[in-house]
């Protein structure tokens, strides 16, 4: 199994993903405030090897680069953008339902964060390859 983290950077919060490239799928995703980027990683990492870091090069990335490359080898990315991006991957995996349906995808606006969905947009486009998230997290910002 090779297991990969995405991390897309903020300054304030921070989009994360844990995925199997193996599988193909996403195994978790949150959206945290900075000071618990590493309390969840280091989670994840109690669960499983982690290969790499899938870092975003945007806002504060340099600061994260120099706190993860301590404990993970970390590959620098460009996200230029994955925020917009995002949004359209979110109706891809789960699509909407109701009248919202017959509305065209792109003025639709989920009522979520959308920063785990960046950074698994991040991921995608590093790998060149699209993965499944079979259940639907809440993005909520976890303090």
């Amino acid at each position: 199994m090779k297991r990969y983290i995405a991390v897309d950077p903020g300054y304030y919060k921070c989009g994360i993903v844990m995925t199997d490239l193996d599988l193909g799928i996403v195994l978790d995703g949150k959206v945290v405030t900075r000071e618990n980027l590493m309390k969840v990683i280091l989670d994840w990492k109690s669960e499983s090897d982690i290969e790499q870091i899938i870092l975003g090069n945007g806002t504060s990335s340099k600061f994260y680069k120099e706190l993860l490359s301590k404990f993970f080898l970390v590959k620098l990315v460009e996200e230029r953008g994955t925020t917009f991006r995002a949004r359209a991957r979110y109706w891809d995996l789960w699509p909407p339902k109701g009248w919202k349906s017959i509305l065209p995808r792109s003025i639709l606006i989920p009522d979520e964060q959308l920063d785990a969905i960046a950074a698994l947009v991040l991921f995608e486009d590093y790998f060149g390859t699209s993965l499944n998230w079979h259940d639907k997290p809440s993005f909520k910002i976890l303090l």
